[in-house]
């Protein structure tokens, strides 16, 4: 089952929070040494497949989260940290979903998964069933970036390229999976895709307690030195999925009394792609279909599938949702690169939105943040190229370098 039957919304996975909370403590998972997604396995609603152990599949998550501050003096933050998405086997935040998903196939049996997708979560997928030689089969846009249709071909997945939109690869997989039996990841319509990315959430949750001692951590404390409740989470959205499983995840956090107040949840669109955005300024739940076109191809959709929940996320937790152009993306990604990061245009697009918010007013220079870089910039070459000058080409010599300089 992936939807609800009567009303065709998408579902959530419910844990037994309480058989959880009589188990479990917060050190119980601080004290963990699985550097992955895999610790939060009690927390997780399915198993590590034994065929997974020494593969890429045991190494999804664990991702780090660096602090910038050259960067935030630059912007008049106080503090600013980014959990660098790009460190997973297939360098982006999709292997958290895959990893799940892959490890759920093998639980019922499936002989094949299929997804669509505009390059990130086919390469997750393919490469997280690789590890265990599963099959896989993408569907993708045919002017998906060149970068990522490659991994999908060296990971071994049979792959079709659609001359199409990404929405039109999602609607083809589905009649596909249906047709031939086949297991379905899609985001935004497999539940299970959520507990993958909610992991992201237990992470950052993580890491605001390793800021306490464990004298204040044994004694209930959970508020970091830079308290959770004041964190400002920056994530780029496309069809919704991701913001909607970090919603998740610190909601499990807090039903099972392990936070307090939940960060605010900022989501932040292309302006060619924002159906989401136009639907929360709206003040409603009603998803209408945009025409997208976005160099950002991770967040380019027409109808995002998780949408409602993408809504109720920002909503929620006191958060917003801001839209930013191309050429304020392409500029994010310029901004990251001194130090360190090679983020892809979606990546970027979390930290236009922090230059933006702070424009607008909405963003308190004293606000704590933190943004969500979802992959590597060598996933689109192509556009870390419109982000930078051209380096020259000079003749072999030192006169040469000389007039240059």
């Amino acid at each position: 089952m992936y939807t609800c039957p009567t009303c065709g919304g998408n579902l959530d996975v419910a844990l037994d929070l309480e058989a959880i909370r009589r188990s479990y403590q917060p050190d119980d998972f601080l004290s963990r040494r699985e550097a992955s997604l895999w610790r939060y396995l009690p927390l997780l609603p399915a198993d590590f497949p034994s065929a997974g152990e020494n593969t890429p599949l045991a190494l999804a998550g664990g991702t780090p989260v660096l602090a910038l501050p050259r960067l935030a003096a630059r912007l008049g933050l106080e503090a600013l940290w980014l959990k660098d998405e790009s460190r997973n086997p297939t360098a982006s935040f999709k292997d958290r979903a895959s990893a799940i998903v892959v490890a759920r196939a093998q639980e019922i049996s499936a002989s094949t998964i299929v997804t669509a997708s505009t390059g990130n979560a086919g390469a997750a997928l393919a490469g997280m069933a690789a590890a265990i030689g599963q099959k896989a089969v993408i569907f993708a846009p045919k002017n998906a970036p060149p970068a990522k249709i490659a991994q999908l071909l060296i990971f071994g997945a049979q792959v079709f390229l659609v001359d199409g939109t990404y929405d039109d690869a999602f609607d083809l997989s589905l009649q596909a999976a249906q047709e031939f039996g086949w297991y379905c990841r899609n985001t935004g319509y497999n539940p299970f895709t959520l507990e993958g990315k909610k992991t992201a959430a237990f992470e950052i949750w993580e890491w605001s307690l390793a800021r306490l001692g464990r004298a204040k951590r044994a004694t209930g404390e959970l508020a970091p030195t830079i308290p959770a409740a004041t964190l400002t989470i920056f994530v780029s959205v496309g069809d919704g999925n991701i913001i909607s499983g970090l919603h998740k995840g610190f909601k499990d956090l807090q039903a099972l009394g392990w936070l307090g107040r939940m960060p605010r949840l900022v989501g932040v669109q292309a302006a060619g792609s924002a159906a989401i955005a136009n639907a929360f300024r709206a003040g409603d739940e009603k998803i209408t279909p945009v025409q997208a076109a976005t160099l950002a191809d991770s967040i380019s959709v027409d109808l995002p599938r998780d949408g409602v929940r993408a809504i109720r996320a920002a909503r929620e937790t006191g958060g917003t949702y801001l839209t930013v152009s191309d050429a304020e993306i392409l500029s994010a990604l310029g901004d990251l690169g001194p130090h360190g990061i090679f983020a892809e245009p979606a990546g970027a697009a979390a930290l236009a939105g922090v230059k933006a918010a702070l424009a607008q007013g909405w963003l308190s220079p004293a606000a704590p943040t933190l943004v969500l870089n979802t992959g590597s910039g060598l996933k689109d070459i192509r556009a870390a190229m419109q982000a930078v000058s051209a380096a020259p080409v000079i003749e072999p010599t030192l006169t040469a370098l000389k007039k240059i300089l």
